[in-house]
């Protein structure tokens, strides 16, 4: 064994100061993340008046709020790698490439949108089926074996050469590759797109709606922006390098892993019933220690490249670090022994498609009752849905409120037929939603929440209805 190897097969105190920064990152991020934008920021108001310079700055804020969220973090490695070592060999280099890759997410984004709109389909709900994430779990993996060095994210030699006439290589490949991060940003939707693609839905205005769209994109945008524009300013090479683009590549994983246990009942009620039987304390401490252990194994430091013993390990590394990371997420759904949960009088999913529908018998036993309904819709692959369950469905005064209502719960995570038919009626254009229905049965465009609100707000909505 020569010196390296010796070296490498002995964890150093950096790397156990790594160990102790991965346990304490999964144990206590996930608590300061943001939530995003809320249902209060609507540019629908603006839009309905006419005030299209109004609404297009919350459309872009909201876009901007929304790349702060987690579900959009996995999309930096993409940017690194076309900003990195590659090609931004100036500021204003680094601008041009930068602005390409910007313009892809915007393309994309606002083709898919306008889709959305022109369909009424609810803006996310493609997650729910297995081919299409299975497709976008190929596509993370693909991209983070190239953060492992299985190769280099570039176009083909012969198109380079045929492309270096007409403006580069660099920028086409900024732009493809700023495609598919818009394509991978699409479900990091909240409450403005939400309202806005209803607006587009109304109006049928596909070039308003794919000019405002794109706007939504550019506030996505700006934190990439930054990040290629100043790219061009890191040191190039060397080990530290090598060993980020590892950290970035486990994070591209442990996204795809995340699509597919949320489009795979079976997976996720597997991860749900884990963190349930470990409790959030003591699941947070393990989904910790795997993550420590998997970067003492060689989730970061070793090379798939450096033969077979140091891939083994680096492989097992990866994935002792995204079991921790998969079952902190589950964790943040477990209620704490503080929490009063509110009970759920029905939940949907669609199945069995039957006349009349479980929601339909529910909402005629409210009318006969004299009670109002609240109906939520979700899906697990909706971040703003479970900030809902974990922070606001919890609050005692909102859990109190409740009780006077029928709550069903309508779970779109997997689409169904049935569905469909229940979000035209309810004219639902994304998740979360939840509607309220008043106690003469009558379905209430106002008051409607259309993404997180706090404990404190909900209960304002939900006092509004009789």
């Amino acid at each position: 064994m020569d010196a390296s190897a010796a070296t490498a097969s002995k964890p150093s105190f950096g790397l156990w100061a790594w160990a102790l920064l991965a346990a304490l990152a999964v144990s206590f991020l996930p608590l300061l993340v943001p939530t995003g934008p809320t249902s209060t920021l609507d540019a629908t108001g603006y839009l309905g008046a006419g005030r299209f310079a109004s609404g297009a700055v919350v459309v872009f804020l909201g876009g901007l709020l929304t790349a702060l969220t987690p579900c959009v973090y996995p999309l930096i490695p993409i940017t690194m790698s076309v900003f990195g070592a590659r090609g931004a060999t100036s500021r204003a280099r680094a601008l041009l490439l930068t602005t390409a890759y910007v313009v892809g997410m915007g393309l994309v984004f606002s083709a898919l949108g306008v889709a959305a709109a022109r369909t009424g389909a609810a803006f996310g709900a493609v997650l729910g089926k297995p081919v299409v994430v299975l497709a976008l779990a190929a596509v993370l993996l693909l991209l983070a074996a190239s953060m492992f060095g299985a190769f280099e994210l570039t176009l083909p030699s012969h198109l380079i050469q045929r492309l270096s006439t007409v403006g580069g290589a660099g920028l086409l490949g900024a732009l493809l590759m700023g495609s598919v991060a818009g394509f991978l940003a699409a479900p990091c939707t909240g409450p403005v797109l939400t309202g806005l693609l209803a607006f587009v839905a109304k109006s049928q205005d596909t070039a308003l709606g794919a000019g405002l769209l794109f706007v939504y994109a550019l506030g996505i945008g700006v934190p990439f922006f930054l990040i290629g524009a100043f790219a061009v300013q890191l040191p190039r090479g060397g080990v530290w390098m090598e060993w980020v683009k590892s950290l970035l590549g486990v994070l591209l994983v442990g996204l795809a892993v995340s699509y597919v246990k949320d489009a795979f009942p079976a997976l996720r009620e597997a991860v749900q019933a884990a963190a349930a039987a470990l409790g959030r304390v003591p699941g947070t401490g393990v989904a910790a220690a795997l993550a420590a252990c998997g970067v003492l194994l060689g989730a970061i430091h070793r090379s798939f490249g450096a033969g077979r013993l140091q891939a083994f390990l680096k492989g097992s590394g990866v994935v002792l670090l995204c079991l921790g990371v998969l079952l902190r997420a589950g964790t943040l759904d477990a209620p704490r022994p503080t929490d009063t949960v509110l009970r759920w009088e029905l939940t949907w999913a669609g199945e069995p498609a039957v006349v009349p529908s479980p929601v339909d018998q529910a909402l005629a036993a409210a009318r006969a009752s004299g009670r109002p309904v609240m109906i939520d819709f979700f899906a697990e692959w909706c971040a703003a849905c479970k900030e809902l369950d974990r922070a606001t469905y919890v609050a005692p005064q909102v859990v109190s409120e409740a009780q006077r209502f029928v709550r069903i719960k309508v779970d779109g995570t997997n689409g169904q037929d049935a569905l469909d038919a229940l979000y035209q009626r309810f004219g639902i254009e994304g998740l979360p939603t939840v509607a309220f229905v008043s106690s003469r049965g009558e379905i209430l465009v106002r008051p409607r929440v259309t993404g997180f609100l706090g404990p404190e707000e909900f209960l304002e909505e939900m006092r509004r209805v009789q």
